[in-house]
């Protein structure tokens, strides 16, 4: 079984190294956004030396990690899934020897190692020749980094997966997976770092997985989360994994069900 999700991680990669001219004009895209966001931070901090317990060095080095994170963690997953389920491809997917989801999950990662190999990547390092920012400073902090990362990567996916069941009992899906989106960007911290929130917004997105998909590793990254801390922060990622399985086991149960009443 574990051959069966290697290939169809290959596949994936594949599938998507095909099309890669695209991904070399959303660097130039990703770039661009970093630029303004570099620019816009620049003016926001003015003379301050510290906002919210971010030096403009640390914020420059989260503006450039959190949106190449985005690029490695970002999926289609679940509008695939809606366009299976209304063009009914997924009743034949369901009868193979396989688990439906995990094998979703399978190309999802098939397309992050993409992502992350000619997209964040690349990027990271066309950026960095233009706007200067630190790296982490020793392998442990890369490696935290990369475990949070991975981590966060988990979480968005099984996000998707939920967005994606969804359209078994709406069939469509369209209107659900743009208001996600918007959620997914705004809440994990791409836009705005969680920091910046006011004091009830971060209490609340506490209690919320948002956070734990890219505010924990940019994060990490841009050195405002030392190794103690982040040991700690990579472990509420893996609570947040467990507790996101539970609901797409139960809602994949009865999607199997409303799919057999839908076909009669």
């Amino acid at each position: 079984m574990l051959k069966l999700y290697a290939e169809l991680i290959r596949i994936r990669f594949l599938t998507m190294l095909a099309y890669r001219v695209n991904y070399y004009s959303g660097i130039i895209i990703y770039a661009i956004n970093i630029g303004a966001y570099y620019f816009l931070w620049g003016s926001i901090y003015a003379d301050n030396t510290t906002l919210a317990g971010m030096t403009l060095t640390q914020m420059t080095s989260y503006v450039a990690i959190a949106w190449m994170s985005r690029a490695f963690y970002f999926n289609n997953i679940d509008n695939e899934i809606g366009m299976e389920v209304r063009e009914g491809k997924v009743a034949v997917e369901m009868l193979r020897p396989y688990n439906y989801l995990s094998v979703k999950a399978a190309q999802a990662l098939g397309e992050g190692i993409f992502r992350f190999a000619f997209f964040a990547i690349p990027g990271l390092i066309l950026i960095r020749l233009f706007i200067d920012f630190p790296f982490p400073s020793t392998f442990s902090a890369w490696g935290l980094y990369l475990i949070s990362l991975l981590c966060g990567f988990v979480i968005n996916t099984q996000i998707n997966l939920l967005t994606g069941v969804l359209t078994f009992f709406f069939m469509r899906n369209e209107g659900l997976i743009f208001a996600k989106r918007m959620i997914v960007d705004l809440l994990a911290g791409v836009i705005v770092p969680i920091s910046f929130f006011p004091g009830w917004a971060q209490s609340v997105l506490g209690y919320l997985p948002f956070q734990a998909i890219n505010y924990y590793p940019s994060m990490i990254f841009a050195g405002v989360i030392q190794a103690d801390k982040a040991l700690q922060v990579i472990l509420i990622q893996l609570v947040w994994i467990v507790v996101l399985f539970l609901p797409i086991t139960w809602l994949w149960r009865k999607a199997r069900h409303n799919l057999v009443v839908q076909g009669g």
